[in-house]
């Protein structure tokens, strides 16, 4: 029996946060499933960049209707051949969000000939083979929000098509919880079920704040955001905004937001910020590409953070190799520019002196000797050698200084090479500053770790800009991964500072110390090229104009 659960309806019904929070609790009560979405978020996949390029550029509104649906199409073929059809095999239950039906439906609302309609669903139907949901959940919601003629259509066309055994009307115009409930126990008559029966809450806990993250339950209570929670998303959103309007050179005023055009924040995404692009460009992929060097570049670079040092020791030195190290003419370069008042570290985050060298007086001196015994130790290959991201961080972990921020760090900009690939949805070492966002967001974690509040974030961002209403702009189609989200707590942090004074953090930071001072220099954005995804900012940057000062 097919395992496959879709979820369709209109936009903003629900069906994005219903699925999500069913797939949570379905897991939790020991069922094998996943959730996936049509077109399709997956950063490597064909839907995730269809999905971006259709929402977040411009120029695909003159594309004709039919053509629009014909590349939404191709995307679910690929999501059906590459990821459904293998996991129903499986025996995986697939929580699907949208069907077939979107493609009817919306093409027939856009006016698309009938007959090219037809042949688009029947080029999908051979990609299916048979396979049918073993129940559809048709969502329904009284909101504004709703395109009342898009429900219109819906109920029409649940009544001329039979697609599967059951389909059930699903109405999420009341507490969500209710709904999620629903859904879960429909699924379960259909896959059987396994544990405990889900808990609804008591009337009387159910407040505003729990039923924004109906299923964040741990063995102990309901995670409770605060109002810096809201926050957090919508500092995300306006500080991605900046950054495209930025890219693209439009105007001088990036933001109306008081808060952002006086203080300095980080992008939404790591990679996206001034000193990680010189990393990625000039130090990580300009040079002998071996894992040593690149090791070494990028730990030596990282150990400073400071652009401005790597052109001094690029001037001064031949070249900039573990092959043709030398500790003296190290040490000579940045103790000459300290004695001339030159700063050599970055202000981002403190590097504390590295410890058991013997009698260093300068902490760059402990940082350079840091670097000589890994390279000495073989951390390069022992972290290439690591399965995941965790491993490599291990390594790294266990030397002096590595505290478990500096280590996460470090690993992150490693995997920006060519050496590893890691995952970077499956661990995650938050550190001081996020701990003080996850702090200000929420007033209670329930029981959940630092650590799995940033994978729920992680996890939420969808469901999350659409509830507040909020045009999030993709990196290209690649999602924000643990680090940028534990990255936006920190700047969360930051920015609540001023926002929400009232609420205090670990630190008890009250003030935010560096001004935004607008720079002139050109950055031409450039990714890590197994993310795939520098042809399209080229090319989306060669059609909007030259990149913005």
């Amino acid at each position: 029996m097919s395992k496959l659960i879709v979820f369709e309806g209109p936009d903003h019904v629900g069906k994005t946060t219903i699925s999500m929070a069913a797939e949570r609790i379905l897991r939790v009560r020991g069922h094998r499933c996943e959730r996936l979405s049509f077109p399709g978020h997956d950063s490597n996949s064909l839907g995730a960049l269809i999905r971006e390029l259709h929402h977040a550029s411009s120029h695909w509104m003159h594309v004709h209707p039919a053509a629009m649906q014909l590349v939404h199409v191709a995307a679910h073929v690929d999501l059906i051949e590459r990821r459904i059809r293998p996991m129903l095999a499986d025996g995986i239950a697939i929580l699907l969000d949208r069907f077939w039906w979107s493609t009817a439906i919306y093409a027939t609302l856009d006016r698309v000939p009938a007959a090219q309609v037809k042949a688009m669903l029947e080029t999908e139907a051979v990609s299916w083979r048979q396979i049918r949901p073993a129940l559809l959940f048709l969502v329904e919601r009284d909101s504004p929000s709703v395109d009342p003629d898009t429900t219109a259509a819906y109920e029409a066309f649940s009544r001329d098509v039979e697609t599967s055994r059951d389909v059930r009307r699903l109405n999420n115009s009341g507490e969500l919880a209710d709904a999620v409930a629903e859904a879960v126990d429909g699924i379960e008559t259909v896959l059987g079920p396994m544990g405990k029966p889900y808990r609804r809450l008591p009337e009387n806990e159910r407040d505003v704040q729990t039923q924004r993250l109906p299923f964040l339950f741990s063995r102990r209570s309901p995670a409770k955001p605060s109002p810096v929670y809201d926050t957090y998303w919508r500092f995300a959103a306006e500080r991605q905004e900046m950054f495209f309007r930025r890219l693209f050179g439009e105007g001088t005023v990036l933001t109306c937001d008081p808060i952002l055009r006086k203080y300095k924040f980080t992008n939404a995404y790591r990679a996206s910020d001034r000193v990680s692009q010189y990393l990625i460009r000039h130090v990580i992929y300009e040079g002998e590409q071996t894992c040593e060097e690149i090791f070494f570049r990028t730990l030596l670079f990282k150990l400073f953070n400071r652009i401005s040092t790597w052109r001094l020791l690029e001037a001064r030195l031949e070249q900039v190799s573990w092959r043709s190290y030398s500790f003296r003419r190290y040490d000579t370069v940045m103790s000459e520019a300290i004695a001339a008042g030159e700063r050599i570290y970055s202000g981002a985050y403190i590097m504390p002196a590295a410890r058991g060298f013997g009698e260093v007086t300068r902490k760059h001196r402990t940082h350079l000797h840091l670097l000589e015994q890994m390279m000495r130790d073989d951390a390069p290959a022992r972290c290439v050698n690591e399965r995941d991201m965790q491993g490599a961080f291990r390594v790294l972990r266990q030397y002096a200084m590595m505290g478990d921020f500096l280590a996460y760090q470090f690993v992150t900009d490693l995997n920006y090479s060519s050496l590893t690939d890691f995952s970077e949805t499956e661990f995650v070492a938050p550190g001081p500053g996020a701990l003080d966002g996850i702090r200000k967001c929420f007033e209670d974690c329930g029981g959940l770790s630092n650590a799995d509040v940033v994978r729920l974030v992680a996890d939420r961002q969808d469901v999350e800009f659409e509830r507040l209403g909020l045009s999030f702009r993709s990196l290209w189609g690649r999602r924000l991964q643990l680090m940028d989200c534990q990255n936006l707590f920190c700047e969360t942090d930051k920015y609540a500072r001023v926002a929400h004074p009232e609420i205090r953090g670990l630190s008890r930071r009250t003030k935010i110390k560096q001004l935004y001072r607008p720079t002139r220099e050109r950055l031409e954005y450039w990714y890590p090229p197994k993310w795939g995804i520098n042809g399209v900012v080229a090319a989306t940057v060669a059609q909007r104009g030259e990149p913005g000062e």
